[in-house]
């Protein structure tokens, strides 16, 4: 959605528009360049782009659907990591309809190791939004696009200039260092203050044409060149004119955000096996990673109720022995020390827990906790149920 002086700038009438964009736009930001010399250093950077832009699959499609899961997914998450994911995902589930259509823990298998799991149920609510309302395809409106669920302001940019090629303008991570730095901005990496300048900034300078370009070659060049450390200055299509660089501050810009310590946590696993199946829990839909399968957990020391449970359920437990190994996981605000333990299960375990064959579980969704104590596993241990 336009910010406040971006409306009023687009209420006035043709004749003074242009002069009022100058007269703003310099007294907001007076590293801001002229209208013809902005065009230059749009020109210089889509030609940086044209050279050196990543072969990405999402980049070789104009499908809106196929970006929206993208963005998704490119949330909170490294590029390499995805690019697997996204193939796979979208062999699933091709378009809206289809996974508007599929079960919620399809989804979420397919998901299972990219984290932020609320991610893809947005996903899923959306294209059954798309479906319903909008015959399966993302809305050109950038309202509309608004209403989809887990779509915001950034989204709703990327998708309509990528896919459609609208003027819309995007702010992310990058985007923001990139603003931060050529603009000379001093405030805190994702402040408020910060992030409604690089909007404005963003707003104003998007193209009429090219827009899907320019916002990607933006991203492009914080993710390769303006990078948060050791940032390639000598690489930057935009050097001459970055503000940050004349005032020797590259390294000091976006000021960062002060980090919250993570909480460690200790915790307990139980493999329990009967014949060639383990028995698996799965978490309650409003707990986190609600849905997901995981190894029998329960918190043995540094709190973190709303993760675990304090007690086993009726009829599990540990048996005496040595380990089975030991892993580190790092989840919300958490360090998660785990303890791999051979386990028991007696009686009835409740609807939560069911019994697996190990091939069934590398489709499975389970938790990235649990795949990764598995995949340490050097062999399986004896039945113990």
């Amino acid at each position: 959605m336009p910010t406040p002086v971006c409306s009023t700038i687009a209420r006035a009438p043709a004749g003074i528009r242009g002069r009022l964009v100058t007269a703003v736009t310099t007294s907001l930001f007076p590293a801001l360049p002229s209208p013809a010399r902005a065009t230059r250093l749009r020109s210089r950077l889509l030609g940086w782009y044209g050279e050196n832009a990543r072969d990405l699959p999402w980049r070789r499609t104009s499908d809106a659907y196929a970006i929206l899961v993208s963005e998704a997914m490119l949330q909170q998450t490294q590029v390499a990591t995805v690019v697997d994911y996204y193939h796979r995902f979208l062999k699933a589930f091709p378009d809206a309809r289809s996974l508007a259509d599929a079960k919620e823990e399809d989804v979420l298998a397919l998901w299972s190791g990219l984290g932020y799991y609320r991610r893809a149920r947005s996903l899923q609510s959306a294209a059954r939004v798309m479906v319903t309302e909008h015959a399966g395809h993302f809305p050109m409106d950038p309202k509309a696009a608004l209403d989809l669920p887990g779509v915001g302001r950034y989204t709703a940019g990327a998708v309509l200039s990528i896919a459609h090629g609208l003027p819309q303008a995007l702010v992310d991570g990058n985007v923001e260092r990139v603003f931060s730095r050529f603009f000379g901005l001093d405030g805190v990496s994702g402040s408020r203050e910060l992030v409604a300048q690089c909007w404005e900034l963003a707003e104003l300078l998007v193209p009429q044409e090219r827009a899907g370009d320019w916002n990607q070659a933006l991203m492009e060049l914080g993710a390769l060149i303006c990078t948060p450390r050791q940032a390639a200055c000598a690489e930057c299509p935009l050097k001459r004119s970055c503000q940050a660089r004349k005032d020797g501050r590259v390294s000091e810009l976006p000021r960062p955000k002060v980090r919250v310590a993570a909480k460690a946590l200790d915790v307990e696993m139980l493999l329990i096996r009967r014949g060639s199946r383990i028995l698996l829990e799965q978490r309650a839909d409003g707990q986190a990673l609600g849905g997901l399968w995981q190894l029998p957990t329960r918190v043995i020391g540094g709190g973190g109720s709303r993760l675990f449970d304090g007690e086993w359920p009726h009829g599990l437990g540990a048996v005496d022995g040595p380990d089975l190994g030991r892993l580190r996981h790092g989840i919300m605000r958490f360090t998660i020390r785990a303890r791999l333990r051979l386990g028991t299960a007696r009686g009835r375990k409740g609807s939560a827990f069911a019994w697996f064959e190990a091939e069934q579980l590398e489709a499975l969704g389970l938790t990235a906790m649990a795949r990764k104590a598995l995949a340490g596993l050097k062999e399986w241990p004896p039945e113990t149920d």
